[in-house]
C-alpha cells in the first residue's frame, strides 16, 4: 500500500471575495492494491490487459460469491471514502455485494460494463470504519463473477468539507456594444455576482485605434450600460469599461469593437465554417479568457459537433460516426445526439479550473477533435466521455448504465447541477423504449475531477409511479445550499434518492414545467406544470416545489393535450409572476385571472428579458413581443420588439426555437442565439434598449447557471430570487469564482 495525499488540518481555501471550503481535520488516502497482500483474489492475479496501476489486478472466477478482498487500515473510527478501480470488458454489469467487517454495506454495488478489459472505471462509496485493522470485500452476486479489479483507494481522517459556496466561472465584463441608430451606440456589461457594493464603472472608447477617451462625466453607478452619442461610426470604435471602487479605478476590461458604418441591428454575427443545420448551441469558457465560447451541433449524417471562440475562432470538430446516422427521436444510434427532447451533449467547466470541458454520451467510431477514433466492439454499449474544451480531445470516459442494455442504446439529456453544494457534477436523464410501448428511465450523475470520470449514483425508475416529461431542472428546491434534480412529477435529492412524486396526487405525464420565486410573499420556490391527456381533465397545477404539495389546480371537462406553458411576471398589477397556458392567464400566488379575456393572453412559448424593466418579454417563433396589461391584444396580434428574421436569422433546426437563449453578454438582460440561413453565421441579438435597471450577471446566479446547461423541450431560465416588479434587491450569491 502506498499513501497517496494529505490534506492539512483547519486549512481555509479563498477565492477572490468568497470562501467555499474549509477543512477542520486532517485528511490522508492510502492505495491498496489487488496483487499485494494482505489483499486476497478468488481467482488469478493477471497482467494481460494494460492500464492497471501496479504489478497487476484480481480476475476472479466466474461464480456467484467469487470475491476479492483488502485488509485496510484507519487512524481512528469514523467514516471513509473508497474508490474502487475496475474494468468491465462484457456488455453486461457485475455487481457486487460490498461488505466491511462482514456486514454487507452496499447490496449488488454497480459495476457497469466499461467497454473492454483496458478501459478502466471508478465506483466510489462510503463506509464507516472502525480505528485500526479493517477487512473489505467485494463478492460477485452473478455468475459472470466480478470484473477485474485493479485497487482501491481509501480516504479516512478528514471531515466533509462543509460547502460555503459553489464555484462558478471567473466571468469578465463581456463589454458588448450595438448600433442603435445614425449617431448612437448602446454599450452594456456585466455586473459579476461578487462585485462589492457601491462599485461603479466608467466607459472608454478608441476610435480607429487611437488613444482611449473617458465618456462619462461621473462615475456610473445605476444600470451597467451606456448609450454613447458622439462616436464617429463611420470609423471603428472599441470600447472596454473600468470598474471604479473607493474612487480608485481597476483594471480594464477586454474590448469589443464595433467596426466602421456597422448596421443598425440589435446583433452580434460571428463567422462559422460552411455546414449544415444548427439544432443546439451550448456555451462556456473554453479558453479561460472570461467570456462565453461557443459549441454546436450540425444535424448532419453522421452528426457533428464544432467549437468557436467568443470572437469566431474556428477550435475543433468531432465526428459523432455511424452510430450516429439513425436519428429517430425515440429509438436513434447509440451515439446520436440533439433528437426530440434528448440532447447528450453540455459544456462546463467541471473540474473547476477556469477552463470548460465538453461532455457527450458516445459509442463506438466517434471521432475526436484531435484526430483519434473511439472504438469498441459492441455498438450498443455507450459512455460519458469528457472532452479538453481548446481541443476536443478525449480527456476521461466512464460507462453508461447498462441495466436496460437489451431494449437498445438509451437516449439521454445533459444537464449540470451542484449536488453537494460546491462541485458541479453532470446529470443524465436517459431513456430507451420497451419494444413498442413503455420507457425506462434511468437517472445518473457524474463528477469529472481532471483526471477521471466517476459515476456518483444512478436511479432507475422501475414501477415507480415517478411522472417524467420532456425537460429537467437542477436546482436547490429546499433551500440547503445543495441541488435537486427535477422532472415535471417527482424530485430526486442530490444524492440519487426519491425525494417526492407528484404522481401518487394525480399528476402525469407533461411537456412542460417551471420552478422559480413565483410568490415573492411566501418561503420557498414554487412550480408550476401543465398535462399531456390527463384522464381526470387536469390541465395544469402550482405547488410548492419543496415539498411537492399542490396550491392550485385547474380541472376541465374532458381530456386535452396541454403542449405549451410558461411562467414569469408580465403583470404589474399583480404580486409575483403570472402562469398561462391555453386555459387563460393566471397570477400564480392567488390563482386569479389577470385577464379574464383567454383569447388575449400571449401564446405560452418562451420568457426573455429585453427592454430592461424588470417584467417579462416573450419569445415567440422568431419575435420578441411585449404584452401589455393595460391593452390586451389577441394571442397572435401581441406588440412586437423584435423580428429575428428581418437580420437573416433562421429558427434552430426542427423547430421555433433559437439554438440556445440566455445572458452572456453584456448587462443581465438575454441573448438569444440563430443561425442565418446558410448556417455559416451564427446571429447573437442582444438587447438595444438602455435601462437603469441594476443587477447582477444572471449567469452569476446557481439556478440560472444551471439552466443554461439543459435543453430538451426548450424552456425559460430561472433565477432562484423574485424577478418582477417591485422586487427587492436580490440577496449576494453564494458562490465563489474558479482560478
Amino acid at each position: 500500500m502506498k499513501r497517496l495525499a494529505t490534506i492539512a488540518s483547519a486549512a481555509i481555501l479563498l477565492s477572490g471575495a468568497g470562501v467555499f471550503v474549509a477543512l477542520t481535520a486532517s485528511a490522508a488516502t492510502t492505495r491498496y492494491e489487488a496483487e499485494t497482500a494482505p489483499a486476497t483474489c478468488d481467482g488469478a492475479i493477471a497482467a494481460n490487459h494494460s492500464g492497471y496501476s501496479g504489478t497487476g489486478f484480481c480476475d476472479t472466477n466466474a461464480a456467484v460469491g467469487a470475491a476479492t478482498q483488502f485488509t485496510v487500515t484507519a487512524p481512528s473510527a469514523g467514516s471513509a471514502t473508497v474508490d474502487i478501480r475496475y474494468a468491465n470488458g462484457g456488455t453486461a454489469g457485475r455487481p457486487a455485494d460490498v461488505s466491511v467487517n462482514g456486514t454487507v454495506v452496499q447490496s449488488a454495488f454497480a459495476f457497469d460494463a466499461t467497454g473492454a478489459w483496458n478501459a478502466w472505471a471508478t465506483r466510489t462509496l462510503t463506509v464507516t470504519l472502525n480505528a485500526g485493522s479493517n477487512t473489505i470485500r467485494l463478492a460477485a452476486t452473478t455468475a459472470s463473477g466480478l470484473g477485474n479489479v485493479d485497487y482501491v483507494d481509501v480516504t479516512t481522517g478528514g471531515t466533509t468539507p462543509t460547502p460555503t459556496g459553489r464555484v462558478l466561472e471567473n466571468l469578465g465584463r463581456g463589454v458588448v456594444a450595438v448600433r442603435t441608430g445614425t449617431s448612437s451606440v448602446l454599450v452594456s456589461w456585466r455586473l459579476l455576482g461578487l462585485d462589492p457594493a457601491g462599485i461603479g464603472f466608467n466607459v472608454y472608447r478608441s476610435t480607429a485605434g487611437a488613444a482611449e477617451v473617458k465618456l462619462n462625466s461621473a462615475v456610473l453607478t445605476g444600470g451597467t450600460n451606456y448609450v454613447d452619442t458622439t462616436a464617429n461610426l463611420a470609423q471603428s470604435n472599441a470600447y472596454r469599461v473600468r470598474p471604479v471602487i473607493g474612487g480608485v479605478e481597476q483594471a480594464a476590461s477586454g474590448a469589443f469593437t464595433l467596426t466602421a458604418n456597422h448596421a443598425t441591428e440589435p446583433v452580434v454575427r460571428l463567422p462559422l465554417r460552411a455546414g449544415g443545420p444548427v439544432k443546439f448551441v451550448w456555451v462556456g469558457d473554453l479558453d479561460g479568457d472570461g467570456e462565453y465560447d461557443f459549441v454546436l451541433d450540425r444535424q448532419t449524417s453522421p452528426q457533428t459537433i464544432e467549437a468557436y471562440r467568443s470572437n469566431g475562432q474556428f477550435l475543433w470538430s468531432v465526428n459523432m460516426g455511424p452510430n450516429s446516422t439513425n436519428q429517430d427521436n425515440i429509438e436513434g444510434g447509440s451515439s446520436t445526439i440533439d433528437v426530440g427532447h434528448n440532447d447528450g451533449v453540455t459544456v462546463y467547466d467541471f473540474d473547476n479550473d477556469g477552463l470548460a470541458e465538453v461532455a457527450l454520451r458516445i459509442a463506438n467510431g466517434v471521432v475526436f477533435g484531435n484526430g483519434t477514433t473511439f472504438t469498441n466492439s459492441n455498438n450498443n454499449l455507450q459512455f460519458i466521455a469528457i472532452l479538453n474544451g481548446q481541443t476536443g480531445a478525449l480527456r476521461a470516459t466512464a460507462p453508461v448504465p447498462t441495466d436496460y442494455l437489451a431494449d437498445g442504446p438509451l437516449y439521454a439529456r445533459f444537464g449540470v447541477g451542484y449536488l453537494d453544494g460546491v462541485n458541479p457534477s453532470l446529470v443524465a436523464f436517459m431513456k430507451n423504449r420497451i419494444g413498442t410501448g413503455d420507457f425506462n428511465l434511468v437517472m445518473a450523475a457524474w463528477r469529472f475531477t481532471g483526471g477521471a470520470v466517476t459515476q456518483q449514483w444512478k436511479w432507475l425508475r422501475g414501477s415507480q409511479n415517478a411522472p417524467d416529461g420532456h425537460n429537467t431542472r437542477i436546482i436547490d428546491v429546499d433551500g440547503d445550499g445543495r441541488d435537486e434534480v427535477a422532472e415535471i412529477g417527482f424530485v430526486l435529492n442530490g444524492n440519487g434518492t426519491l425525494k417526492y412524486s407528484l404522481g401518487p396526487q394525480g399528476i402525469i405525464h407533461g411537456d412542460r414545467f417551471h420552478i422559480a420565486k413565483m410568490d415573492p410573499n411566501r418561503a420557498g420556490l414554487q412550480g408550476y406544470g401543465v398535462q399531456q391527456d390527463n384522464p381526470s381533465g387536469l390541465r395544469e397545477y402550482y405547488y410548492d416545489a419543496g415539498t411537492g404539495a399542490i396550491i392550485w389546480r385547474h380541472v376541465e371537462a374532458g381530456v386535452g393535450d396541454v403542449g405549451r406553458g410558461m411562467a414569469g411576471d408580465i403583470d404589474p398589477r399583480f404580486p409575483g409572476m403570472e402562469v398561462w397556458s391555453f386555459s387563460g392567464l393566471y397570477n400564480a400566488p392567488t390563482n386569479q385571472l389577470a385577464e379574464p379575456n383567454p383569447t388575449l393572453r400571449p401564446w405560452p412559448h418562451l420568457g426573455l428579458w429585453w427592454d430592461g424593466d424588470t417584467t417579462m418579454e416573450l419569445l415567440n417563433d422568431g419575435k420578441i413581443e411585449k404584452w401589455n396589461p393595460a391593452a390586451p391584444t389577441a394571442t397572435g396580434s401581441v406588440p412586437r420588439l423584435v423580428s429575428t428574421w428581418n437580420y437573416g436569422s433562421v429558427n434552430a433546426s426542427g423547430g421555433p426555437n433559437p439554438t440556445f437563449h440566455g445572458d452572456i453578454l453584456g448587462d443581465w438582460r438575454e441573448e438569444v442565439v440563430y443561425t442565418n440561413a446558410s448556417y455559416n453565421e451564427l446571429i447573437i441579438f442582444t438587447t438595444n434598449q438602455p435601462s437603469s435597471t441594476r443587477l447582477y450577471a444572471l449567469a452569476h446566479n446557481p439556478a440560472y447557471r444551471n439552466a443554461m446547461t439543459l435543453k430538451g423541450y426548450v424552456q425559460s431560465h430561472h433565477v432562484d430570487y423574485f424577478l418582477g416588479a417591485g422586487m427587492a434587491t436580490p440577496p449576494r450569491p453564494n458562490i465563489t469564482y474558479a482560478p
